[in-house]
């Protein structure tokens, strides 16, 4: 049998003055819907006059009861230090964050129709390139950077009046996207991705608020993938070379260029773009003209 002591309001009060150490704990209000979704801490630590707060998605707080919003989803560990004076205490809890609905669009070409799937893992390039989609931005623009066995880039607002043969690719909306580089996010064939300024002007790797890619790619060896897992420091998962292996990519760009969706329609739709003759910019000598709408 079971026995708890319960003891009255005063004394608990008194039996929590009288300790000295910090001693951290909180709880946490989530609804149960996908992200991005709003947490509320509420905490309940005692003996402690200041705190930290982890979120687990790279995000932080002192605030004692912080309202947290997850744009990210999956599981996330969150962290409580509790100080007071020299004295530190620590609580945690795992809280899962459902994954939302994936977004399509389809870029609607002069070649056929290229249809993309958005990740949910870059939340900030899916939410910029729905914006700009829905506002109609791209109606228009040119594919105007093509290199066959690599890739087909567009987004540059000034390509959308440009005349036969002007250089293109300096163009933006006005502003950059922090990066948003994820393990699982690599340049297989088709994986779409967005352009930016080089590590001289932008050691951060921003991305270009409107200029994507589409990776053509080339045949990946083992050995390639092996050596750039030594330069970069990162590993390949099993999945991951089996996708290079059996499609190819661009495997050199991994993690300094942000992946943020991939093709699930028209690859042959991007090998006839990369295929089309290119002026020495790279640029199609007979524009390729895009129309990017929302699917769902």
């Amino acid at each position: 049998m079971n026995v708890k002591l319960l003891l009255p309001i005063g004394l608990v009060l008194l039996l929590g003055a009288c300790v000295k150490e910090p001693q951290a704990d909180f709880s946490l209000e989530a609804p149960s819907q996908a992200a991005p979704v709003k947490v509320q801490c509420i905490n309940q630590s005692i003996n402690a006059d200041s705190y930290a707060w982890d979120f687990g998605d790279g995000h932080t707080s002192t605030e004692e009861n912080p309202a947290h919003e997850y744009r990210k989803f999956g599981e996330m560990m969150v962290v409580l230090r509790a100080y007071k004076d020299q004295e530190v205490s620590v609580d945690s809890m795992l809280i899962n964050i459902p994954e939302p609905p994936r977004r399509h669009a389809v870029i609607e070409t002069n070649y056929g129709n290229i249809q993309i799937e958005l990740s949910n893992r870059t939340p900030l390039h899916r939410d910029n390139f729905i914006k700009l989609a829905e506002q109609s931005f791209y109606d228009s623009l040119l594919f105007h950077r093509v290199i066959q066995g690599f890739m087909i880039q567009g987004g540059d607002p000034l390509s959308r009046n440009a005349e036969p043969g002007e250089a293109l690719g300096a163009g933006d909306p006005g502003y950059t996207i922090p990066a948003e580089f994820d393990e699982a996010l690599v340049h297989v064939r088709g994986a779409l991705a967005t352009a930016r300024t080089g590590d001289q002007v932008n050691p951060q790797k921003a991305s270009s608020g409107s200029q994507f890619y589409i990776v053509q790619g080339q045949p990946v060896s083992a050995s390639m993938l092996s050596q750039l897992q030594q330069y970069k420091g990162r590993t390949y998962s099993p999945e991951q070379v089996a996708a290079y292996s059996q499609n190819g990519g661009a495997p050199m760009l991994d993690w300094d260029y942000t992946v943020f969706g991939h093709v699930v329609e028209g690859l042959d739709v991007v090998d006839k773009i990369a295929a089309v003759a290119v002026d020495p910019n790279a640029r199609p000598l007979e524009d390729v003209r895009m129309r990017v709408r929302m699917l769902d």
